[in-house]
């Protein structure tokens, strides 16, 4: 068995429990995995191989022992360099916190830990993770393993791209414009952004970034089959007291009316013809398993969201980010917030507050909508996954990229969850479409999210297409 690393998380954790295998040999076959394939893409960007083998001989020591050792127990877990990790630097991408080493952990890397996991490396991420590009000037370029020309997205693409690679069972990813939901999109492979408040979540190197729980990033998973999401979220969803907005909701919500508004364009995005054929093929799918979806003109409010959420997220603070970027002299850093300056320079505190008076008012009109429609099915993007480094070629491109990802931009400002969901590849470029739900709701994304599993086939792993 030289392959453990192409099975689901939830068979190596069963495989290692039960005895059939060891901890040990599944951390030796992630490693030997990393080794052949992370050179062509890199996505681990700062890995320890000696400890990988420590904490598996502590999982195969406790299960001959008899001990309870979690739902993970030995099953290999990227971790993306933007959380704290003890004895690692929270990089984010940049050469100023290379050496900002965390003393404790972030409560998504105790929770995994807590649930067995073994940590197999730290992901890439674009410098401050602005972009859905992954490039930095401290760890490099990471690249699409179905094809180096494409992104692999961002700002979890080193996530994704291991994922997809076999480096790794579950990733874990942050995003708060798309960051897990596009490089899922990107590499072919699933990626769940789920409410906030549902992963508890604090990284004490930069306590400054929690703004009450608005604008901060949620963590969450990327994986290579649906039960595997399943599995991360409920190891995920950990009470943490370092986190003041977890809330303590079930993981299952009551019985809804199963009914799915499908929308091919909303906010008059320009969804492209491959996506929109996706779209409604995987509409006709849940209708087949019994689903009534409905096509619609639009959906309320989208592209008003994602531009209040640029300015929350671009706009607090926009001076000290552009300093920032400016002495970290990273081009897409600086192509991000140059490309927002009118939005950047205009951001006041009233602007501000309108922005989360108003970000009330959309999230009502979506709660409305959701009574009738507890699912909603559109793209995660208006165009197949974009060439590598797109934004960085003149303004026209980086407007195409920004108007293109308005269904991953507006639904972080309404507080739901969002799922992306691979359906097949056109070519060799992977596609997708997302799956959005009430608040708390993810149960239902994952429910309809297996289904287009189920008829679209689950990811496989893919050996990276050399440049």
């Amino acid at each position: 068995m030289n392959e453990l690393w192409r099975l689901d998380a939830m068979k190596i954790a069963a495989l290692i429990k039960s005895r059939q295998v060891s901890a040990h040999d599944v951390a030796m076959a992630a490693l030997e995995r990393l080794s052949a394939v992370n050179p062509s893409i890199n996505a681990v960007v700062d890995m320890r191989p000696e400890d990988v083998l420590v904490q598996a001989s502590r999982i195969d020591a406790a299960i001959a022992r008899g001990e309870e050792t979690g739902v993970l127990a030995g099953v290999p877990v990227t971790v993306k360099v933007n959380v704290d990790q003890k004895g690692y630097a929270t990089t984010n991408g940049v050469t100023l916190q290379q050496d900002l080493l965390a003393t404790d952990n972030s409560p998504v890397v105790d929770s995994l830990i807590e649930a067995g996991a073994i940590l197999l490396g730290r992901t890439n991420t674009p410098a401050f993770s602005y972009r859905w590009f992954t490039n930095n000037r401290l760890h490099g370029h990471t690249k699409n393993p179905h094809d180096p020309t494409l992104t692999p997205g961002g700002s979890s693409g080193g996530a994704a791209a291991a994922v997809a690679s076999g480096i790794g069972h579950i990733a874990h990813g942050t995003d708060i414009a798309g960051s897990i939901r596009y490089p899922a999109y990107a590499c072919g492979v699933h990626g769940l952004r789920p409410s906030p408040g549902r992963v508890a979540a604090y990284n004490s190197s930069s306590p400054e970034r929690d703004i009450g729980g608005q604008i901060t990033a949620v963590s969450g998973p990327l994986a290579r089959s649906i039960d595997d999401l399943e599995l991360a979220l409920r190891v995920l969803s950990r009470r943490d007291a370092r986190d003041p907005w977890w809330t303590p909701v079930p993981l299952r919500g009551p019985e809804v009316a199963r009914r799915v508004a499908l929308c091919l364009d909303p906010g008059k995005i320009g969804t492209c013809e491959p996506i929109r054929v996706k779209l409604r093929e995987a509409g006709r799918y849940l209708e087949a398993a019994g689903w009534i979806v409905d096509e619609v003109e639009d959906l309320p409010p989208l592209r008003e969201a994602a531009e209040l959420q640029i300015r929350l997220w671009i706009g607090e603070g926009y001076e000290a980010k552009l300093a920032a970027a400016e002495k970290e002299d990273d081009p897409g850093a600086l192509a991000v917030l140059q490309g927002h300056q009118a939005l950047g320079r205009s951001t006041t505190l009233a602007s501000f507050s309108q922005a989360l008076t108003r970000r009330a008012t959309l999230i009502r009109q979506w709660q409305l909508f959701m009574e009738t429609y507890p699912m909603v099915l559109l793209p995660a993007s208006a165009d197949l996954p974009f060439e590598d480094d797109l934004d960085l070629k003149g303004r026209t491109a980086f407007e195409r990229v920004w108007n293109a990802q308005i269904p991953q931009i507006g639904v972080p400002f309404l507080g739901l969850p969002g799922l992306s969901v691979f359906t097949g590849l056109n070519g060799r470029t992977p596609t997708g479409v997302q799956l959005v739900a009430p608040r708390f709701r993810e149960d239902l994304c994952l429910a309809a999210g297996a289904v287009i599993e189920a008829a679209f086939g689950p990811p496989s792993v893919v050996d990276p297409v050399g440049s």
